[in-house]
């Protein structure tokens, strides 16, 4: 689904934050991240997600060369993907449900959009998302009463509602207790699974990258220094990425 070839970016100072990046990476991967503070993590997302220019490199999604894309053809991807970060972007004054279903702009017709009408069939397709991870329970709750393992779990459903193909996760458990962080990762693995949907996530914590990750990446100093199938990274491997 997504191919990189020697993604390469530099500060003005000439300082390398990527260097030469590559990568082939397929629906229905997790992908987990690790890297320490200053490895490049969130910049490498921010130009996986188009939001940032890199000097040099080959970037393909979906057979098609997207390197050079202008803004219409940037606005229709940002139909495909979605972009999780560790405080979810949602209105706290309303509820889970409402936010699910704000997602839905992104499939409406001009004129549904623009009398903000809502069928019932989108009422029900909300409440089955909240329902697969867990919050059908708290459909009618505002957003700001949800705990941030919630949160983080109706931002996923605003995913997958809006049609997100690929998902780039940027520290989304961070500050989470374990078992938030834990059931916030099972329903990643569960949609990636389902949905055939690639998710990026970067995580700090090795152990939920271990126990979820169908892939661990490790990147240091801008480069991509492990690529493995998910399993217990040896000590040889965290000292690379760490």
């Amino acid at each position: 689904m997504i191919i990189v070839r020697n993604l390469t970016k530099s500060f003005p100072s000439g300082q390398r934050v990527l260097d030469r990046v590559s990568f082939q990476a397929d629906e229905g991967e997790l992908v987990a991240l690790l890297g320490a503070s200053g490895s490049g993590k969130t910049t490498f997302f921010r130009c996986l997600m188009l939001k940032e220019k890199w000097n040099e490199g080959q970037y393909i999604y979906d057979g098609k060369d997207i390197s050079g894309i202008g803004v219409w053809e940037k606005f229709q991807l940002n139909k495909q993907w979605a972009y999780l970060e560790e405080k979810p972007s949602l209105n706290l004054k309303k509820t889970a449900l409402k936010n699910v279903l704000s997602a839905l702009l992104f499939k409406k017709s001009w004129w549904r959009f623009l009398t903000n009408s809502v069928s019932e069939d989108d009422h029900m397709e909300a409440m089955d998302y909240l329902d697969k991870v867990g919050l059908l329970d708290k459909a009618h709750e505002p957003v700001e009463k949800l705990s941030g393992g919630e949160k983080q779990r109706v931002a996923i459903c605003k995913a997958l509602i809006k049609g997100a193909k690929v998902i780039f996760a940027d520290e989304p458990v961070s500050g989470l207790d374990p078992e938030a962080a834990s059931l916030v990762m099972q329903d990643f693995k569960s949609i990636c699974q389902k949905h055939k949907l690639l998710v990026f996530c970067s995580l700090h914590q090795v152990e939920l990258a271990e126990k979820f990750g169908s892939r661990i990446w490790g990147l240091s100093d801008g480069k991509l220094v492990v690529d493995i199938a998910g399993r217990r990274l040896t000590q040889r491997e965290k000292e690379l990425i760490f």
